[in-house]
């Protein structure tokens, strides 16, 4: 199982709604931030990966929400994988406050796609290389 948390993410006034509270679209922004900081953490990039013609559409979302994050909040979103992708990957996250309390927990299902001709494809060699160190111990 592969884990990666991703800290100080400060919730702008921008992100919230009139109640205070981050607005529920902007959960999926930082499962982005959570999930992109998570491969790089790896030294895997997305960019480099669609340079090499292969994309990653998300296919499914989905949130719970436990307890609202507000303005000025510093955020973590721990991001784990608890299986190797193959032609999709399920990302799962749990948001916190500085606090510790858990906000938020989530999940998002994407897919490996051709950018030349919009096919499904496995996931590239080199990120199943960079993960698999922590799958083989289980």
């Amino acid at each position: 199982m592969f884990t990666y948390e991703v800290k100080g993410i400060r919730v702008r006034y921008a992100d919230t709604d009139q109640m205070g509270y981050v607005y529920y679209g902007n959960y999926a922004r930082y499962y982005e931030i959570g999930r992109v900081e998570a491969l790089r953490s790896l030294d895997f990039h997305y960019k480099v990966m669609e340079d090499e013609g292969v994309m990653m559409p998300v296919y499914e979302n989905r949130s719970k929400y436990l307890k609202p994050a507000r303005y000025d909040d510093l955020l973590s979103v721990k991001v784990t994988l608890k299986e190797l992708p193959g032609v999709r990957v399920i990302f799962h996250y749990e948001i916190r406050n500085q606090e510790n309390a858990l906000l938020n927990t989530g999940e998002t299902t994407l897919v490996f796609q051709r950018r030349d001709n919009g096919k499904l494809c496995v996931a590239p060699g080199t990120l199943i290389d960079k993960l698999k160190p922590y799958f083989d111990s289980e």
